[in-house]
């Protein structure tokens, strides 16, 4: 499945989680792809949006590649590919340092004004817009998780099948439109996947707060 661009993907995953319209659910982006996503989202299924907060740990020398993930409250999960990776003890707590620095920007930035919205008994829709290893998911939902929503749901246009199976029992529901076996990156299965702003995620949630105003 190929996807024209961001929008379009959340128009498909929308229909896949219409049994949740109506039921004011609460729709968490993992910034930055996946915000405007999750307001397209939020729009068409009457909830509200917000984001959450977590950073992959980056592998020395390979960026793009995750050995682990953080969330907003520090909470670190490293995959098994860490020792393989031959990264060391103070690579992974510098890396953790700079992670939640960037954790802790990105929440003056985007919220400054109000604190994140309470998950606490409600249904809550984590979008992002592909996963590779699944590692910034898995601190998504655990941040999340330890909120007490009434329910968790992990939703992505596109993921590996085995990145979906790590998924399992950290989620309530999982929503994958798509499960390639030849998955390189996220990208490839745009056709438009340009990087999103800072600038572009303050405008949605600004723009969703208003709209929930009135």
């Amino acid at each position: 499945m190929i996807f024209s661009d961001r929008i379009a993907a959340a128009n498909k995953m929308a229909e896949a989680l219409s049994d949740y319209r109506g039921q004011h659910p609460l729709v968490m982006a993992i910034p930055r792809g996946a915000v405007p996503m999750a307001r397209v989202i939020s729009q068409q299924l009457g909830g509200e949006l917000d984001v959450v907060l977590a950073r992959k740990l980056r592998a020395r020398g390979n960026p793009e590649y995750a050995i682990g993930s953080i969330d907003e409250n520090g909470w670190v999960y490293l995959t098994e590919f860490v020792e393989r990776m031959g990264v060391d003890e103070s690579y992974i707590k510098q890396e953790i340092a700079d992670q939640l620095k960037i954790i802790r920007q990105r929440r003056a930035q985007y919220t400054p004004n109000r604190a994140p919205i309470d998950v606490a008994e409600r249904i809550v829709i984590v979008i992002d817009d592909g996963l590779a290893t699944g590692s910034t998911m898995i601190a998504a939902l655990h941040a999340l998780r330890q909120k007490k929503p009434a329910e968790l749901i992990c939703a992505v246009p596109v993921a590996p099948q085995g990145v979906v199976e790590s998924l399992y029992g950290k989620a309530d529901r999982i929503v994958c439109l798509s499960s390639p076996s030849d998955f390189y990156a996220v990208g490839q299965y745009y056709l438009i996947f340009p990087q999103v702003s800072d600038e572009e995620v303050i405008a949605c949630l600004a723009n969703s707060t208003k709209s929930e105003i009135n």
